[in-house]
Protein backbone atom coordinates (compact mmCIF):
# COMPACT_ATOMS: atom_id res chain seq x y z
CA UNK A 1 0.00 0.00 0.00
CA UNK A 2 1.37 3.42 -0.95
CA UNK A 3 0.35 6.48 1.02
CA UNK A 4 1.43 10.09 1.07
CA UNK A 5 4.69 10.63 2.99
CA UNK A 6 4.39 11.12 6.74
CA UNK A 7 5.51 14.60 7.77
CA UNK A 8 5.80 13.90 11.50
CA UNK A 9 5.18 11.24 14.12
CA UNK A 10 1.56 10.67 15.11
CA UNK A 11 0.42 12.43 18.27
CA UNK A 12 -0.58 10.43 21.35
CA UNK A 13 -3.68 11.73 23.13
CA UNK A 14 -5.27 10.69 26.41
CA UNK A 15 -7.98 8.06 26.03
CA UNK A 16 -10.04 9.93 28.64
CA UNK A 17 -9.61 13.33 27.02
CA UNK A 18 -9.64 12.93 23.22
CA UNK A 19 -11.62 14.96 20.70
CA UNK A 20 -13.69 12.11 19.24
CA UNK A 21 -17.34 13.11 18.92
CA UNK A 22 -19.74 10.92 16.92
CA UNK A 23 -20.99 12.72 13.84
CA UNK A 24 -18.99 15.86 14.54
CA UNK A 25 -15.76 17.36 13.24
CA UNK A 26 -14.27 20.58 14.58
CA UNK A 27 -17.55 21.25 16.35
CA UNK A 28 -19.70 21.06 13.21
CA UNK A 29 -22.38 18.44 12.58
CA UNK A 30 -21.70 15.76 9.98
CA UNK A 31 -25.24 14.67 9.20
CA UNK A 32 -25.35 11.45 7.22
CA UNK A 33 -28.13 10.89 4.66
CA UNK A 34 -30.94 8.78 6.11
CA UNK A 35 -30.23 6.17 3.43
CA UNK A 36 -26.74 5.67 4.86
CA UNK A 37 -28.16 5.21 8.36
CA UNK A 38 -30.37 2.40 7.08
CA UNK A 39 -27.22 0.82 5.64
CA UNK A 40 -25.13 1.24 8.81
CA UNK A 41 -26.35 2.46 12.20
CA UNK A 42 -26.97 1.45 15.81
CA UNK A 43 -30.08 1.67 17.99
CA UNK A 44 -30.16 1.77 21.79
CA UNK A 45 -33.29 -0.27 22.46
CA UNK A 46 -35.05 -0.39 25.84
CA UNK A 47 -35.72 -4.12 26.02
CA UNK A 48 -39.11 -4.91 27.55
CA UNK A 49 -39.67 -7.85 29.94
CA UNK A 50 -40.79 -11.09 28.32
CA UNK A 51 -39.20 -11.55 24.89
CA UNK A 52 -35.69 -12.84 24.34
CA UNK A 53 -32.98 -10.60 22.90
CA UNK A 54 -33.21 -12.55 19.63
CA UNK A 55 -36.96 -11.90 19.41
CA UNK A 56 -36.43 -8.17 19.94
CA UNK A 57 -33.81 -8.20 17.15
CA UNK A 58 -36.33 -9.85 14.82
CA UNK A 59 -38.98 -7.24 15.65
CA UNK A 60 -36.56 -4.37 14.99
CA UNK A 61 -35.58 -5.96 11.67
CA UNK A 62 -39.25 -6.23 10.65
CA UNK A 63 -40.15 -2.68 11.73
CA UNK A 64 -37.26 -1.12 9.81
CA UNK A 65 -37.52 -3.46 6.82
CA UNK A 66 -33.77 -4.13 6.77
CA UNK A 67 -31.79 -7.29 5.95
CA UNK A 68 -29.80 -7.64 9.16
CA UNK A 69 -30.04 -6.61 12.82
CA UNK A 70 -27.68 -7.87 15.51
CA UNK A 71 -27.72 -7.17 19.25
CA UNK A 72 -24.81 -6.45 21.56
CA UNK A 73 -24.94 -8.54 24.72
CA UNK A 74 -27.80 -10.93 25.44
CA UNK A 75 -30.34 -10.14 28.15
CA UNK A 76 -32.50 -12.84 29.75
CA UNK A 77 -36.22 -12.62 28.84
CA UNK A 78 -37.24 -11.19 32.25
CA UNK A 79 -34.44 -8.59 32.30
CA UNK A 80 -35.09 -5.10 30.89
CA UNK A 81 -32.98 -2.16 29.80
CA UNK A 82 -30.14 -1.22 27.49
CA UNK A 83 -29.88 -3.55 24.48
CA UNK A 84 -27.87 -1.98 21.63
CA UNK A 85 -28.77 -3.14 18.11
CA UNK A 86 -26.67 -2.88 14.97
CA UNK A 87 -28.50 -2.29 11.67
CA UNK A 88 -26.97 -3.94 8.57
CA UNK A 89 -23.24 -3.03 8.61
CA UNK A 90 -23.71 -1.64 12.11
CA UNK A 91 -24.10 -5.23 13.31
CA UNK A 92 -20.34 -5.65 12.76
CA UNK A 93 -19.53 -3.60 15.85
CA UNK A 94 -21.99 -5.34 18.18
CA UNK A 95 -19.60 -8.07 19.31
CA UNK A 96 -17.35 -5.31 20.71
CA UNK A 97 -20.11 -4.42 23.17
CA UNK A 98 -20.49 -8.01 24.36
CA UNK A 99 -17.16 -7.78 26.16
CA UNK A 100 -17.57 -4.23 27.46
CA UNK A 101 -18.24 -3.34 31.13
CA UNK A 102 -21.88 -3.44 32.27
CA UNK A 103 -24.00 -1.59 34.80
CA UNK A 104 -27.21 -2.91 36.35
CA UNK A 105 -29.85 -1.85 38.85
CA UNK A 106 -31.09 -4.85 40.79
CA UNK A 107 -33.79 -5.64 43.34
CA UNK A 108 -32.59 -8.42 45.66
CA UNK A 109 -35.03 -10.16 47.98
CA UNK A 110 -33.72 -11.39 51.31
CA UNK A 111 -35.15 -14.58 52.82
CA UNK A 112 -35.43 -13.24 56.37
CA UNK A 113 -35.69 -9.97 58.29
CA UNK A 114 -32.40 -10.45 60.16
CA UNK A 115 -30.03 -8.61 57.79
CA UNK A 116 -29.43 -4.98 58.68
CA UNK A 117 -28.53 -2.26 56.18
CA UNK A 118 -25.02 -1.83 57.63
CA UNK A 119 -24.39 -5.58 57.26
CA UNK A 120 -25.58 -5.53 53.63
CA UNK A 121 -23.20 -2.67 52.85
CA UNK A 122 -20.30 -4.56 54.44
CA UNK A 123 -21.06 -7.66 52.37
CA UNK A 124 -21.31 -5.50 49.23
CA UNK A 125 -17.82 -4.20 49.95
CA UNK A 126 -16.55 -7.77 50.36
CA UNK A 127 -17.92 -8.70 46.93
CA UNK A 128 -16.29 -5.71 45.23
CA UNK A 129 -13.22 -6.81 43.28
CA UNK A 130 -12.42 -10.22 41.80
CA UNK A 131 -14.97 -12.93 42.58
CA UNK A 132 -15.50 -16.55 41.55
CA UNK A 133 -18.69 -17.53 39.72
CA UNK A 134 -20.10 -20.64 38.08
CA UNK A 135 -22.67 -20.08 35.28
CA UNK A 136 -26.23 -21.12 36.21
CA UNK A 137 -27.73 -24.43 35.06
CA UNK A 138 -29.73 -22.80 32.24
CA UNK A 139 -26.71 -20.91 30.91
CA UNK A 140 -25.63 -21.34 27.28
CA UNK A 141 -21.95 -21.61 28.28
CA UNK A 142 -19.97 -24.36 30.04
CA UNK A 143 -20.53 -24.45 33.80
CA UNK A 144 -16.90 -24.04 34.81
CA UNK A 145 -15.67 -21.86 37.65
CA UNK A 146 -14.52 -18.47 36.37
CA UNK A 147 -13.27 -15.17 37.75
CA UNK A 148 -15.22 -11.95 37.20
CA UNK A 149 -14.52 -8.43 38.46
CA UNK A 150 -17.06 -6.30 40.31
CA UNK A 151 -16.05 -2.65 39.95
CA UNK A 152 -18.55 -1.27 42.45
CA UNK A 153 -21.74 -2.11 44.34
CA UNK A 154 -23.86 0.79 45.63
CA UNK A 155 -26.64 -0.06 48.07
CA UNK A 156 -29.36 2.47 47.25
CA UNK A 157 -32.27 1.51 49.48
CA UNK A 158 -33.70 -1.22 51.74
CA UNK A 159 -37.39 -1.74 52.39
CA UNK A 160 -38.22 -4.71 54.58
CA UNK A 161 -36.73 -7.70 52.68
CA UNK A 162 -36.12 -5.88 49.41
CA UNK A 163 -32.70 -4.35 48.66
CA UNK A 164 -32.16 -2.00 45.71
CA UNK A 165 -28.56 -1.73 44.54
CA UNK A 166 -26.51 -0.65 41.53
CA UNK A 167 -23.62 -2.78 40.33
CA UNK A 168 -20.88 -2.03 37.82
CA UNK A 169 -19.12 -5.16 36.62
CA UNK A 170 -17.10 -7.01 34.03
CA UNK A 171 -18.92 -8.58 31.08
CA UNK A 172 -20.09 -12.11 31.80
CA UNK A 173 -20.95 -11.47 35.44
CA UNK A 174 -24.11 -13.25 36.60
CA UNK A 175 -26.10 -10.89 38.82
CA UNK A 176 -28.50 -13.69 39.75
CA UNK A 177 -25.55 -15.66 41.20
CA UNK A 178 -24.24 -12.51 42.89
CA UNK A 179 -27.53 -12.11 44.79
CA UNK A 180 -27.46 -15.75 45.92
CA UNK A 181 -23.83 -15.47 47.06
CA UNK A 182 -24.48 -12.20 48.94
CA UNK A 183 -27.45 -13.85 50.65
CA UNK A 184 -25.28 -16.74 51.81
CA UNK A 185 -22.66 -14.29 53.12
CA UNK A 186 -25.40 -12.49 55.06
CA UNK A 187 -26.54 -15.80 56.52
CA UNK A 188 -30.17 -15.34 55.52
CA UNK A 189 -30.30 -16.31 51.85
CA UNK A 190 -31.39 -14.12 48.94
CA UNK A 191 -32.41 -14.19 45.28
CA UNK A 192 -32.66 -11.74 42.41
CA UNK A 193 -36.19 -10.39 42.04
CA UNK A 194 -35.80 -7.78 39.29
CA UNK A 195 -32.94 -6.65 37.06
CA UNK A 196 -32.43 -3.81 34.62
CA UNK A 197 -29.30 -3.09 32.59
CA UNK A 198 -28.55 0.62 32.64
CA UNK A 199 -25.26 0.67 30.71
CA UNK A 200 -23.15 -1.40 28.35
CA UNK A 201 -20.02 0.13 26.85
CA UNK A 202 -20.88 3.61 25.57
CA UNK A 203 -24.65 3.01 25.63
CA UNK A 204 -26.74 4.08 28.61
CA UNK A 205 -30.29 5.13 29.44
CA UNK A 206 -29.56 8.67 28.24
CA UNK A 207 -30.34 7.85 24.59
CA UNK A 208 -32.52 4.76 25.02
CA UNK A 209 -35.69 4.28 22.92
CA UNK A 210 -38.65 1.97 23.37
CA UNK A 211 -40.01 -0.38 20.72
CA UNK A 212 -43.06 1.87 20.44
CA UNK A 213 -40.87 4.94 19.81
CA UNK A 214 -39.02 3.03 17.09
CA UNK A 215 -42.26 2.03 15.40
CA UNK A 216 -43.69 5.56 15.65
CA UNK A 217 -40.54 7.04 14.10
CA UNK A 218 -40.68 4.59 11.17
CA UNK A 219 -44.41 5.24 10.57
CA UNK A 220 -43.89 9.02 10.53
CA UNK A 221 -41.00 8.58 8.10
CA UNK A 222 -42.96 6.26 5.79
CA UNK A 223 -46.17 8.28 5.77
CA UNK A 224 -44.89 11.86 5.95
CA UNK A 225 -41.24 11.61 4.87
CA UNK A 226 -40.23 13.30 8.14
CA UNK A 227 -36.78 12.08 9.27
CA UNK A 228 -36.71 13.96 12.59
CA UNK A 229 -37.83 11.14 14.90
CA UNK A 230 -35.99 8.45 12.97
CA UNK A 231 -32.69 10.34 13.28
CA UNK A 232 -33.08 10.27 17.07
CA UNK A 233 -33.41 6.49 16.86
CA UNK A 234 -30.87 5.54 14.19
CA UNK A 235 -27.49 6.57 15.60
CA UNK A 236 -24.32 6.55 13.55
CA UNK A 237 -22.03 3.57 14.13
CA UNK A 238 -19.48 5.94 15.71
CA UNK A 239 -21.61 5.89 18.89
CA UNK A 240 -20.61 2.27 19.44
CA UNK A 241 -16.87 3.01 19.65
CA UNK A 242 -16.88 5.98 22.04
CA UNK A 243 -15.01 4.07 24.76
CA UNK A 244 -12.65 2.17 22.47
CA UNK A 245 -8.97 2.89 21.76
CA UNK A 246 -8.72 4.91 18.54
CA UNK A 247 -6.40 5.61 15.64
CA UNK A 248 -6.95 8.58 13.32
CA UNK A 249 -5.72 8.07 9.75
CA UNK A 250 -4.87 10.19 6.74
CA UNK A 251 -7.43 10.57 3.97
CA UNK A 252 -4.95 8.93 1.60
CA UNK A 253 -5.13 5.66 3.60
CA UNK A 254 -8.91 5.41 3.99
CA UNK A 255 -9.88 3.68 0.75
CA UNK A 256 -7.13 1.09 1.10
CA UNK A 257 -8.51 0.24 4.55
CA UNK A 258 -12.00 -0.04 3.03
CA UNK A 259 -10.57 -2.69 0.70
CA UNK A 260 -9.32 -4.64 3.73
CA UNK A 261 -5.66 -3.53 3.77
CA UNK A 262 -3.86 -3.29 7.11
CA UNK A 263 -2.91 0.17 8.34
CA UNK A 264 0.74 1.07 7.77
CA UNK A 265 2.70 3.43 10.02
CA UNK A 266 2.83 6.36 7.51
CA UNK A 267 -0.99 6.48 7.46
CA UNK A 268 -1.32 7.39 11.14
CA UNK A 269 -2.07 10.91 12.33
CA UNK A 270 -3.04 10.42 15.97
CA UNK A 271 -3.66 7.59 18.47
CA UNK A 272 -5.00 7.24 22.00
CA UNK A 273 -2.62 6.23 24.77
CA UNK A 274 -4.37 2.94 25.62
CA UNK A 275 -3.30 0.82 22.62
CA UNK A 276 -1.79 -2.58 23.40
CA UNK A 277 -0.90 -5.50 21.10
CA UNK A 278 -3.98 -7.61 20.22
CA UNK A 279 -6.37 -4.99 21.60
CA UNK A 280 -9.30 -3.91 19.39
CA UNK A 281 -9.08 -0.37 18.04
CA UNK A 282 -11.46 1.89 16.14
CA UNK A 283 -9.85 3.32 13.01
CA UNK A 284 -11.37 6.71 12.17
CA UNK A 285 -10.84 9.58 9.71
CA UNK A 286 -9.80 13.13 10.53
CA UNK A 287 -13.53 13.93 10.48
CA UNK A 288 -14.23 11.31 13.15
CA UNK A 289 -15.89 8.88 10.72
CA UNK A 290 -15.57 5.19 11.56
CA UNK A 291 -13.61 3.36 8.85
CA UNK A 292 -12.90 -0.04 10.37
CA UNK A 293 -12.30 -2.08 13.49
CA UNK A 294 -8.77 -3.39 13.77
CA UNK A 295 -6.36 -5.07 16.13
CA UNK A 296 -3.27 -3.24 17.37
CA UNK A 297 0.11 -4.73 16.47
CA UNK A 298 2.08 -2.48 18.86
CA UNK A 299 1.39 -0.42 21.95
CA UNK A 300 0.78 3.33 21.68
CA UNK A 301 4.39 4.39 22.30
CA UNK A 302 5.93 1.97 19.80
CA UNK A 303 3.21 2.70 17.25
CA UNK A 304 3.99 6.42 17.40
CA UNK A 305 7.69 5.71 16.88
CA UNK A 306 7.22 3.29 13.97
CA UNK A 307 8.38 4.64 10.60
CA UNK A 308 7.13 1.77 8.46
CA UNK A 309 5.35 -1.55 8.50
CA UNK A 310 1.86 -2.54 9.67
CA UNK A 311 0.65 -1.07 12.96
CA UNK A 312 -3.02 -2.14 12.93
CA UNK A 313 -4.51 -5.27 11.38
CA UNK A 314 -7.88 -4.57 9.76
CA UNK A 315 -10.52 -7.01 11.03
CA UNK A 316 -13.91 -5.51 10.13
CA UNK A 317 -14.53 -2.84 7.49
CA UNK A 318 -17.41 -0.48 8.26
CA UNK A 319 -17.07 2.33 5.70
CA UNK A 320 -18.24 1.74 2.14
CA UNK A 321 -15.57 1.39 -0.57
CA UNK A 322 -15.26 4.57 -2.61
CA UNK A 323 -16.33 6.95 0.16
CA UNK A 324 -12.84 8.45 -0.07
CA UNK A 325 -10.81 8.65 -3.33
CA UNK A 326 -8.31 5.92 -4.10
CA UNK A 327 -4.80 7.25 -3.50
CA UNK A 328 -2.87 3.99 -3.31
CA UNK A 329 -1.53 1.15 -5.41
CA UNK A 330 -0.17 1.96 -8.82
CA UNK A 331 -0.15 5.73 -8.75
CA UNK A 332 -1.92 7.73 -11.52
CA UNK A 333 -4.20 5.96 -13.95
Amino acid sequence: MEVLPQSKKPAIVSAKDNDFLPGKSNGSELQKPIKELFECSVINIDKPPGPSSHEVSSWVKKILGVKKVGHGGTLDPRVTGVLPMGVNKGARVMDLLSGSPKEYVCVMQLHSDNAQLKDIKLVADEFTGRIYQRPPVKSAVRRVLRIRKIYSIEIIEKQERLVLFKVSCEAGTYIRNLCVDMGEALGCGAHMRELRRTKTGSFSEKNIVSMQELMDAKVVFDEKGDETLLRKVLLSAEHAVLNMPKAWVRDSAVDALCHGADLMAPGLIKITDDLEPERSVAVVTEKNELVAIGKAVLNSKKMAEAAKGPVIETKKVIMKVGTYPRLWGGGKK
